[in-house]
């Protein structure tokens, strides 16, 4: 995320080639730690948790140390206009690669609600298999060992959350041109706005989740509507928690000093990831809270 020129200007003639770095062996050691401490915890021993913990912290410590490297290097004029490039298309694949995490999970949906469910309550299978089923959605499964629960409707927090995030988009487009047009203050006042909205939405779903698992007995084995709701609104919380967390780090860089108004790919990149971010959410909110 940290491509571009440096502030004052200065790019290198060549394409920038960086030595070779520790950082990859220590960022897959890290994450050994945290899949080996996820699996143990999902077992029940007690040190999963742990090498958790310790996994994630020294992830932290690792790309700490990865991006520090990669800002100093275009803030020093290494980098090219080819680098800049590189960088535009390397985000672009790995938004793309988001596109596709999402795309198998409202796959996945579609495919139970559309598919499997009228499948299972057909008359073949309602006179062999389930005949109490009806094939209505969501359901607490042919078998009706799920217990009773309630759906999250639209309103009001996923609505809230809507018009949060959809604010935020229009904040972050608002600092993206106040920057082209070099205006440092305002850039950094509604770019810090834009990560305001953007935790605000997270500290909404929290409370939404604390509703859905205590008073409507929704949670994460309640059939595969419960499961599809955590997944889907769950990884996207999580990507919210990450495009703020990117966002943040801009802002402080812009403190900074960094960027220019022509050069500024650092800001751009996070900007992209949030919009893609915006876009997930209006799926989710129509096809999981809506229909």
């Amino acid at each position: 995320m940290s491509a571009g020129h440096s502030a004052n200007g200065n790019q290198a003639p060549y394409y920038y080639v960086p030595a070779d770095s520790v950082h990859p062996v220590r960022a897959s050691i890290a994450l050994l730690f945290v899949l080996l401490g996820a699996a143990l915890w999902v077992n029940s021993i007690a040190a999963g948790p742990w090498l958790v913990l310790v996994g994630l912290l020294f992830l932290f410590f690792v790309l700490w140390g990865w991006f520090g490297d990669a800002i100093r290097e275009s803030e020093t004029g290494m980098n090219s206009a080819r680098v800049d490039v590189s960088y535009r298309w390397s985000m672009a694949w790995f938004i793309f690669s988001e596109v596709m995490f999402f795309a198998a999970f409202f796959g996945s949906l579609w495919y139970v609600r559309e598919i499997t469910t009228p499948w299972l309550s057909d008359i073949d299978h309602r006179n062999l298999l389930w005949p109490n089923f009806s094939g209505t959605w969501p359901n607490l499964g042919p078998a009706g060992v799920v217990e009773a629960f309630q759906t999250v409707g639209p309103f009001w927090l996923p609505t809230i959350n809507t018009a949060l995030l959809l604010t935020s988009g229009l904040t972050l487009t608002i600092s993206h041109h106040a920057l082209r047009e070099n205006h440092r203050g305002k850039t950094a006042f509604w770019l810090a706005a834009t990560i305001i909205l953007g935790f605000v939405f997270v500290g909404v779903q929290a409370y939404e989740y604390m509703h859905a698992y205590s008073d409507l007995n929704l949670r994460f084995d309640s059939g595969a509507y419960g499961s599809l709701f955590y997944m889907l609104t769950g990884f996207h919380g999580f990507h919210v928690i990450l495009g703020a967390t990117m966002l943040t780090v801009i802002l402080f860089r812009l403190l900074k000093g960094h960027f220019t108004a022509n050069h500024h790919f650092g800001f751009e990149g996070a900007a992209w990831y949030w919009h893609f971010v915006d876009v997930v959410w209006l799926g989710l909110y129509l096809f999981v809270y809506w229909f």
